[in-house]
């Protein structure tokens, strides 16, 4: 089984000319996201796990290879900070 990644529930997500505000409304918290991490946020849709996640914006970006885990603590933060939940399927 892979863990699949895919937005929380209860956000509100506003596109702004420099990435998005998200308001989490579970928590009464708002975050901004920047271009990059808005693009990344995008990629998780519950149906990529994180690898092809990590893939995907690597190939957008054309980052080289050892930059794929900013990419990959990208979505770790977006994850700790409950924007993104990991289900297992």
């Amino acid at each position: 089984m892979a863990d699949f990644i895919d937005r929380a529930d209860g956000l509100e997500i506003h596109d702004v000319p420099d990435g998005y505000i998200v308001y989490q409304t579970a928590r009464d918290k708002v975050h901004y996201l920047n271009k990059t991490a808005a693009i990344i946020f995008e990629f998780c849709d519950g149906q990529r796990d994180k690898s092809d996640i990590v893939s995907r914006v690597a190939t957008a970006f054309e980052l080289a290879p050892r930059m794929h885990d900013e990419v990959s603590n990208c979505l770790d933060s977006l994850i700790n900070e409950g924007l993104l939940l990991r289900t297992q399927r």
